[in-house]
C-alpha cells in the first residue's frame, strides 16, 4: 500500500497544532496517511522513535539563484531539513537578461567554475534550474534590479513612464513563464533609484496575478519609518500582497522602531492592505560589502567601481557618505563587523575589521575599500556581517502570527565547486539555530509554533500548493529531527559546518538524508504552479 512509512515519531503537522504519536505513510511522492499504520512488507520503514516528524522546512527568502545552477544539491540546506526554498529576493534574479554575457552581471554568487546552459528569458532560466539536479524544491521570484538592467543597463536613473511600462511587461512575461512573485531591493543599486511611482506598475502585475511583492525596504535605521511607509504605500496603491523581507530594524534605529513598525502595519491592515513579514533568526546582519558604497559609486559595472576605489579623491568622497547603508560603519564599531566571504582575501575571513585594520596598518574603512579593490571581478561576491539586530526585536516579531523565519542565504556545500562560498554567518545552520535558540533554549515559541514559522506559514503566504503541512495529499516533503540535539555548528571563523540533529529528510517522497547522512538522491523540482 505504501512506498515508505515513518514510524513511532511525534508528528507535528505544521499548522501549529501540538504533536501526536503517529506514523506517516508515503505513496507516489505524496503523504498518503497519518496515524497508527499496520505493517506493510512492501514499504521501506524508517524508525523515528524519540524524534520529531515535521513538514520539510520552507525557506521563503534566499539568494541561491546561481548556486543552485552551479551545484543543485543544496547541501547546506538539506543538512538542516530544508526541502523548499524561494530565490529571486531583494530585487536580484538571474533572468531575464538581454544577452548571455549579462548572466554574470545579474547572478548573485556567480562563479566561472560552473558550466551551465545559457538563457535569456525567465522560463529558459527555470529550465536550466530543473536540469541541475535539485536537492530542494525551488520557487523563483523575478527581481526589480534585473528587470531594470534589462531595460536601462547601468544607467543612473529609474526610467521614464514608457521605460517603466516596458519593465512591467517584462515582469508579466516572467510571471507567465513561472515566476512566483516580484521583489525589490531598495538599498541596493539599481533599486535605490526607484520611487513608488516606478514600482507600482510592476507591483500591479503581481497583484493581477495574485503573486507576492517582497521588498528589502529602503531604510531600517534612522529613517526606518520612511522605508516601511514607502513599502506600505506601494502595496496600497498597487493592490499587491506585501511581504516585508527581514523586517528587523538595524543599528541606528531608535529603541521603539520595531513596535512602531508593527503599529504602522496594523493600521494599514485595517484599511485592507495585505501585509506579512519575515525575520532572520540571528542578531548578525549580512550583506554585500559593495553596498556600503554610495549609489553614484556603484554605477557603471565592476570596472567603473574599481576605478573609483583606486582614486584617492573618490575614496574620500565615498568615506564621507553621510548616510551609508550601515550606520554601524559610520559609528566605527569595527570590532562588531566581520569579513564573511572573499575570494582573494579568504585567509582573513572571520576576522573583524578592527583586527584587519591593525593587520594592514591602516584605518578599517581603508581596509574595506582596499579589499573590495583587491577582489577585482569577484567584488560583488565579497560579503561582511555586523552585529546590527536586537534579540528583543526578533522576539517581538516571532510572537506575531504572520511572521515567517528565513535564511537570507545561499544553498552551497563545503566540498565541490562551491566549497569556498558563503552566504551568511548562519547559512549552514539558520533553521537549526532557530529551533535550538529561540524555540528550545529560550522558549520564545512552543515547538508547534516554531515549526509552523518555517513550514505552513511561509508555504501558505507564497501560494505553494500542497506543501508545508503533513496531511494526506500533500507532497511528502518531510524533516525528522532530534529536538534535544538540533544545533547550528557554524561560527564566524568556521562558517561552513553542517547543522546537527537532523536524522532524516524526504523531498517529494524520496529520501535525501537517512540516519543523519546525506544520500545521493536529489528529488527537488522547480515549482511553477501557485495558488492565487
Amino acid at each position: 500500500m505504501f512506498d515508505l512509512i515513518i514510524r513511532n515519531g511525534t508528528v507535528y503537522d505544521g499548522t501549529g497544532a501540538q504533536g501526536i504519536a503517529a506514523d506517516v505513510g508515503v505513496k507516489d511522492g505524496k503523504i498518503a496517511a497519518v496515524g497508527v499504520l499496520k505493517p506493510d512488507t512492501n514499504a521501506q520503514d524508517i524508525d523515528a522513535a524519540g524524534l520529531i516528524v515535521a513538514p520539510g522546512f520552507v525557506d521563503m527568502h534566499t539568494h541561491s539563484d546561481f548556486t543552485l545552477i552551479a551545484d543543485g544539491r543544496a547541501e547546506s540546506q538539506v543538512h538542516q531539513g530544508v526541502t523548499t526554498e524561494v530565490i529571486g529576493q531583494c530585487g536580484i534574479s538571474c533572468a531575464p537578461v538581454c544577452s548571455h554575457k549579462d548572466i554574470r552581471a545579474v547572478s548573485p554568487w556567480y562563479t566561472d567554475k560552473a558550466s551551465h546552459p545559457n538563457w535569456l528569458g525567465f522560463g529558459e532560466y527555470l529550465d536550466a534550474l530543473d536540469a541541475s539536479g535539485l536537492g530542494v524544491n525551488v520557487m523563483a521570484f523575478v527581481g526589480h534590479g534585473t528587470i531594470h538592467r534589462a531595460v536601462l543597463g547601468d544607467e543612473l536613473r529609474a526610467g521614464d513612464p514608457d521605460e517603466v511600462a516596458q519593465m512591467a511587461r517584462l515582469v508579466d512575461q516572467a510571471m507567465e513563464e513561472g515566476a512566483g512573485g516580484f521583489s525589490s531591493g531598495l538599498e541596493y543599486f539599481p533599486g535605490a533609484l526607484a520611487a513608488p511611482e516606478h514600482l507600482v506598475p510592476m507591483c500591479e502585475v503581481a497583484a493581477d496575478r495574485g503573486r507576492l511583492y517582497a521588498t528589502h525596504v529602503r531604510n531600517r535605521d534612522t529613517h526606518y519609518d520612511l522605508g516601511f511607509a514607502e513599502a506600505i504605500a506601494t502595496a496600497r496603491q498597487s493592490g499587491a500582497r506585501l511581504q516585508i523581507s527581514h523586517i528587523q530594524p538595524k543599528f541606528g534605529a531608535p529603541d521603539y522602531a520595531m513596535n512602531h513598525t508593527l503599529e504602522m502595519i496594523e493600521l494599514a491592515r485595517r484599511h485592507d492592505v495585505d501585509i506579512a513579514f519575515d525575520v532572520i533568526p540571528h542578531d548578525w546582519n549580512h550583506t554585500l560589502m559593495a553596498a556600503i558604497l554610495p549609489k553614484w559609486a556603484q554605477a557603471g559595472g565592476v570596472d567603473e567601481v574599481m576605478k573609483r576605489l583606486a582614486n584617492p579623491e573618490m575614496r574620500k568622497k565615498i568615506k564621507a557618505n553621510p548616510q551609508p547603508m550601515w550606520l554601524i560603519v559610520k559609528a566605527e564599531r569595527w570590532d562588531d563587523i566581520v569579513l564573511l566571504n572573499a575570494t582573494v582575501n579568504k585567509d582573513i575571513v572571520g576576522a573583524d575589521f578592527a583586527e584587519i585594520g591593525r593587520m594592514r596598518n591602516c584605518h578599517p574603512y581603508d581596509a574595506v575599500l582596499d579589499i573590495l579593490l583587491e577582489e577585482g571581478d569577484n567584488l560583488m561576491s565579497c560579503m561582511w556581517s555586523s552585529k546590527s539586530f536586537r534579540d528583543s526585536d526578533l522576539d517581538l516579531c516571532l510572537q506575531q502570527p504572520e511572521c515567517a523565519v528565513i535564511s537570507d542565504t545561499v544553498a552551497i556545500a563545503n566540498e565541490g565547486i562551491l566549497k569556498d562560498h558563503i552566504g551568511s554567518l548562519s547559512g549552514y545552520g539558520w533553521a537549526a539555530r532557530f529551533l535550538q535558540y529561540y524555540v528550545r533554549d529560550r522558549r520564545i515559541l512552543s515547538l508547534a509554533e516554531g515549526i509552523a514559522k518555517i513550514t505552513s506559514i511561509p508555504a501558505q503566504r507564497l501560494g505553494l500548493k500542497g506543501r508545508g503541512k503533513l496531511q494526506p495529499g500533500y507532497a511528502a516533503d518531510i524533516c525528522v529531527f532530534d529536538q534535544a540535539n538540533i544545533a547550528s555548528n557554524a561560527t564566524a571563523k568556521n562558517p561552513r559546518r553542517y547543522a546537527s540533529g537532523i536524522a532524516h529528510v524526504l523531498v517529494n517522497g524520496q529520501v535525501s538524508m537517512l540516519n543523519g547522512q546525506r544520500t545521493d538522491v536529489n528529488a527537488g523540482q522547480v515549482v511553477r504552479d501557485f495558488a492565487a
